[in-house]
Formats: structure tokens, C-alpha cells, sequence
């Protein structure tokens, strides 16, 4: 399959101009967001805006924040997390955490539980430590 890197780049140039400098976002957040095309096995976005859902993992401050992209291809492992939500699953890809402006954030979705939330953090930690 051909990768969009020129489209990637394309949008990429839109979001560095146009998108937003600063966001009222939180940890535990799920949002919409641009992630481009990435390289090899490196979780890319979907369609023209290049968009995956996300958890925010990490508010660093308003611009900048570590978050894990999602799936809704069930998967199961140390590297993955399922998540429910209304008669649907979707999956965190634990490996991919990573740095991304807010520049790439499009729409908030909904907030998980603080006992959903404390269980990702337990196996990034052990990821981490491991």
C-alpha cells in the first residue's frame, strides 16, 4: 500500500498555521487527533486529516502532552489496553505512547474513569519498568 506522505505534509503545513496554540485539555481525555503518516509498524491516522482517537496520558502543559493512539481492531498483550464504552471496545496501543502538540487535537470525545485511568498507568509503569 502507498503511504500519503505528500498529503501528510500538506495537512501537516495546515496544522502548523491554523491549528490551535493552546487547548483546555485533561488527562484521561479522549480526543480526535492528527497523527500523519508515520513510518513501518508507527500507528498512522485514517483519511484526509490523517486522525486517530487518543488518550491523553500526560498533560505536560496547554501545548504539549504524551498520549497512546487507539483502535478499534481488538488486540490483547502487555502492549495493548481495551477499553468499553457504550457496547464498544476500543484499544490503547501502549508501545505507541507519545509527544504531540495540541496543534494536532481536533475533538474531544468523552473522559474514561479514574479506575480505568489508574489501571494504564499501572502498565505503562511496568512497560516502563520491565
Amino acid at each position: 500500500m502507498q503511504k500519503d506522505f505528500d498529503g501528510w505534509n500538506r495537512r501537516k503545513k495546515y496544522l502548523e498555521e491554523y491549528g490551535c496554540e493552546t487547548l483546555p485539555f485533561h488527562e484521561r481525555e479522549i480526543w480526535w487527533c492528527s497523527l500523519g503518516q508515520n513510518l513501518g509498524q508507527e500507528q498512522s491516522g485514517k483519511n484526509w486529516f490523517f486522525e486517530r482517537p487518543v488518550l491523553v496520558f500526560k498533560k505536560f502543559n496547554e501545548k504539549l502532552a504524551w498520549v497512546l493512539p487507539m483502535t478499534s481492531h481488538l488486540k490483547e498483550g502487555k502492549y495493548y489496553h481495551t477499553l468499553s464504552y457504550d457496547n464498544k471496545r476500543s484499544v490503547l496501543i501502549l508501545s505507541q505512547l507519545r509527544l504531540v502538540s495540541v496543534k494536532r487535537f481536533l475533538r474531544y470525545v468523552r473522559k474514561i474513569s479514574l479506575d480505568e485511568y489508574a489501571r494504564v498507568q499501572d502498565k505503562i509503569i511496568g512497560l516502563v519498568l520491565n
